[in-house]
């Protein structure tokens, strides 16, 4: 009798880190002899891991979970994740939900699921515990995209900024050693994806537990032989030290591309949300970058609406980024209550409405300094690593900083850095502003033989 293969569907809310964990997870499954499920393909097992960073990630959360064991009835569901391991009674209380596996135990998820198969019994199990012990370190790398993964380098945070829960959700910094690390991105690297993006919670503060630097780490892992190009996901401005500059500005694999959290251009505010930073320290990083690599990418996160944040406060952040700073890209998010965080009991809570407003205001100023700096390498060649997906007839790629283009499609080019003659901005050609869902990119000419 044929025995049918298990058809498991895996979901992932949250950052890149849940992304390279996921995708290990499936490996396991993979390897264990289990099929992933398709699109739309009803499955046996459900895979979700889980994101707490908002009070909208909660609830995102949750509306997946219940959707899964909707669209999949019968189907063995298990939950990790941050919203696993801060609220796991939360998921338990959902009807359909059969194992919640907390951060430390996330790496045993396939083994929980394997042995709940095995004994043919489901029952509830929760598998998590505090954050003060939380010590085990999944090792995972993302796969599915043969031109990009993401490689975990570094979980966790010593640090306790009052507005944060990531603490609680994955526990103190640690690492595994370099070696370890260079052993998975070789084994990247063998599988023919030509840029890695080195992710984690707090990356710059890598070798809390090896007594290595992430100097050390950059350093160990530009030797990987077939590994072209990497990304520093996020770094603390703090802990991007001269040293990591001027490797990364030396370096011909790791690219001009910086994402550094700011949070705010308010040094009040930045006090309240106990950052290890002001605003004069933050500008002279960005100003040693720029000095050492004048065409780099630099992303920022931002918070706005912070408890006590007076329209003063907001008119000095937005200042900031507009005259001082003027990165290539911002990241905002609204402030959202953390239960259990310090900033949940501040006062002056700011009012949702002020808060979306102000979210708006930088919207729009994002999208002028982010083609601003596009349209300063108008008609200038840039390295270019072009992906597999075709729409509209076009493929799409990014420059070494972080600019994305699109050209005709070409079949040859998938998956291989090429200069690209840099043309015009999306939005001034009619005919291809609407292939990227609004995406800004740059037409670009391939001039590769």
């Amino acid at each position: 009798m044929e025995v049918r293969t298990l058809k498991v569907a895996f979901y992932t809310l949250g950052c890149k880190l849940n992304f390279s964990e996921t995708a290990t997870i499936a490996r396991q499954f993979e390897e264990g002899g289990y099929a992933r499920a398709a699109k739309g393909e009803r499955a046996d097992i459900c895979v979700i891991n889980t994101c707490s960073v908002t009070e909208h990630a909660d609830k995102k959360c949750r509306h997946v979970v219940r959707r899964a064991v909707r669209e999949n009835p019968g189907a063995l569901v298990a939950v990790t994740g941050c919203y696993a391991q801060l609220r796991p009674q939360d998921l338990a209380a959902i009807e359909g939900v059969d194992i919640v596996v907390g951060n430390n135990e996330k790496g045993s998820l396939y083994a929980q699921v394997a042995a709940m198969l095995g004994r043919g019994e489901r029952r509830l199990e929760v598998h998590t515990c505090a954050a003060e012990d939380i010590r085990s370190f999944f090792a995972a790398f993302s796969t599915g995209d043969r031109t990009r993964a993401f490689l975990k380098v570094q979980d966790g945070c010593n640090y306790r900024c009052s507005y944060c829960t990531i603490p609680d959700a994955r526990g103190a910094s640690r690492n595994i050693p370099a070696a370890e690390l260079v052993g998975e991105a070789e084994q990247i690297a063998a599988r023919g994806v030509k840029e890695i993006v080195l992710t984690g919670v707090n990356i710059g503060d890598f070798g809390r537990t090896t007594g290595e630097s992430f100097l050390q780490l950059v350093t160990a892992l530009d030797a990987v032989e077939g590994v072209e190009r990497y990304r520093i996901s996020s770094i603390e401005p703090n802990l991007l030290t001269d040293e990591v500059i001027a490797f990364c500005a030396a370096s011909e694999k790791f690219v001009p591309h910086f994402h550094i959290p700011l949070q705010s251009g308010s040094d009040r505010i930045l006090r309240r949300m106990r950052r290890r930073y002001d605003t004069g320290r933050f500008a002279e990083r960005i100003a040693r970058v720029r000095e050492a690599m004048p065409d780099a990418f630099l992303g920022i996160d931002v918070i706005v609406g912070f408890p006590g944040e007076t329209e003063d406060d907001f008119a000095d952040a937005y200042r900031f980024l507009a005259e001082t700073i003027r990165p290539a890209y911002l990241h905002i998010f609204p402030y959202s209550v953390r239960p259990g965080t310090p900033a949940a009991e501040f006062p002056q809570q700011v009012a949702p409405e002020t808060a979306a407003e102000r979210v708006a205001r930088l919207g729009r100023l994002s999208a002028e300094l982010h083609a601003a700096f596009c349209a300063r390498f108008t008609g200038q060649v840039r390295p270019v690593l072009f992906e597999s997906t075709m729409r509209g007839g076009r493929m799409t790629g990014f420059t070494d900083n972080y600019i994305r283009v699109a050209v005709p499609y070409q079949r040859e080019w998938v998956n291989r850095i090429v200069p690209v003659e840099l043309g015009i901005p999306a939005s001034a050609v009619p005919e291809a502003s609407g292939y990227a869902g609004g995406d800004e990119f740059l037409t670009g000419r391939i001039l590769a033989e």
